[in-house]
C-alpha cells in the first residue's frame, strides 16, 4: 500500500476521483464532441495503435510486478475468484435475459458481461495510481483469464437450449483459436510473460514509454471511445428500457459480488478494487469479433451498445469511484 484515499464521504469519492483523473473527463469530451455534431475525429489506425500499445505497456509492467509480488496466497485467491466469476457470470446473465429476448440475443449479452473490459481495467488503474493505492501485477493475469471462458459458455448455453444453434466443429475450433489466440489476449499475455522474464532491467529499459506515456495515450484512447459511444447511443432504442436498466444494474451486482468474494479471501483494497472492475465490466472489443462468427445470428444492435454506450460510460463516470470508495470501507488497506 503506497498511501490511503481520501474518502470522507461518497459523494468527494466520486469527485476526488474523477477530478484527479483526466483520461476520464476527456471520455466524456469525446461524447460531447459526437452530440454536438463537432468534426473531432481519430483515424482508425492510430486508435488500433494506441490500444496495442495499452495491451503491450499494462501486460509488460504486470509481469515485471508479479515477479517483484510472486505468487503467494492473495494472487492464487484472486486468480481463483476471477476464474470463478468468469464462469458463472454469462450463467446468470444469460437465464435472465432468456426472458425477455431470444436465445442468441441473450447468448451474446451473457458473453459480453461474462468477459470483460480491458479499456475500463486500464482506466482502474490510472485511477488508482494516482490516488496511491497499490495493486499487484497478478491482477493483469485475472483480466487475461476473464477474457475467453464467458464466449464458450456462453456458445454452450445456447446449444443447451436452442438445437437448431449448435455450433459445428470447425466452428468450434476458430472459436477457441479466436479466444485464446486472438491478437489482443496474445500480446498481452505475451507482455506480461516477458516482463516476467526481463524483470527490473527491462522495467529500467522501458520506463520511458511504458509508463511515463501511459496517461497520455489514455488520454487519446478514451477521446476516442467518447466517440464512438455517443455514436452507438442511437442503437440503443431497438434495446428498449429493460435492456438499458440491465446495463446500469448489472456492473454494481457483479461488483459487489467481486467484493464480497475479496472480502471473504482477505484482499487488500487496490486488488479488491480491480476485481470488482473486472466483474461489473462488459467486453465490447473481443467479445463482438467472436459472436460474429459462432453465433450469428445475434443482433449486434443489441450486445454491442449496450456494453459500449451503457456500460462502458457507467463505470467510467460512477462505477470505478463507487467501487473505490466501497472497497476502501470494506477491504483492508
Amino acid at each position: 500500500m503506497t498511501g490511503t484515499p481520501d474518502l470522507s464521504s461518497g459523494l468527494s469519492s466520486v469527485t476526488n476521483v474523477l477530478g484527479a483523473s483526466p483520461p476520464v473527463l476527456f471520455f466524456f469530451l469525446g461524447m460531447f464532441a459526437t452530440l454536438a455534431r463537432s468534426t473531432l475525429a481519430i483515424p482508425k489506425a492510430v486508435t488500433k495503435l494506441l490500444s496495442l500499445y495499452l495491451l503491450w505497456s499494462i501486460g509488460f509492467q504486470g509481469g515485471v510486478k508479479l515477479v517483484h509480488g510472486g505468487l503467494g496466497s492473495d494472487a492464487l485467491a484472486a486468480l481463483g475468484i476471477a476464474v470463478a466469476l468468469a464462469c458463472l457470470t454469462p450463467v446468470a446473465v444469460f437465464f435472465l435475459l432468456r426472458r425477455w429476448i431470444a436465445a442468441p440475443d441473450a447468448a451474446a449479452v451473457a458473453a459480453s458481461y461474462g468477459s470483460i473490459s480491458a479499456v475500463t481495467f486500464v482506466t482502474a488503474c490510472t485511477v488508482l495510481t494516482t490516488q496511491g493505492i497499490a495493486y499487484g501485477g497478478h491482477m493483469v493475469a485475472c483480466m487475461a483469464l476473464m477474457e475467453s471462458p464467458a464466449i464458450v459458455i456462453a456458445v454452450l448455453l445456447l446449444n443447451s437450449c436452442a438445437r437448431d444453434e449448435r455450433v459445428g466443429r470447425t466452428a468450434w475450433g476458430k472459436l477457441l483459436h479466436e479466444a485464446l489466440l486472438n491478437g489482443p489476449v496474445l500480446l498481452l499475455l505475451g507482455s506480461m510473460v516477458i516482463g516476467m522474464v526481463t524483470g527490473e532491467r527491462g522495467y529500467q529499459a522501458f520506463k520511458p514509454l511504458c509508463t511515463d506515456l501511459f496517461s497520455g495515450v489514455l488520454v487519446f484512447f478514451l477521446l476516442d471511445l467518447g466517440l464512438l459511444a455517443a455514436r452507438r447511443l442511437g442503437d440503443l432504442r431497438r434495446a428498449g428500457a429493460r435492456l438499458i436498466a440491465f446495463g446500469l444494474v448489472a456492473p454494481p451486482i457483479g461488483a459487489a459480488v467481486a467484493l464480497v468474494a475479496a472480502w471473504a479471501a482477505g484482499l487488500r483494497v487496490g486488488d479488491g478494487v480491480l476485481l470488482m472492475v473486472l466483474a461489473g465490466s462488459a467486453s465490447y472489443i473481443a467479445v463482438p469479433a467472436a459472436v460474429r462468427l459462432v453465433i450469428p445470428r445475434a443482433n449486434p444492435g443489441i450486445f454491442i451498445p449496450l456494453a459500449l454506450a451503457v456500460t462502458f460510460p457507467f463505470n467510467i463516470g460512477v462505477g470505478i469511484p463507487l467501487y473505490l470508495f466501497a472497497a476502501a470501507r470494506t477491504l483492508q488497506p
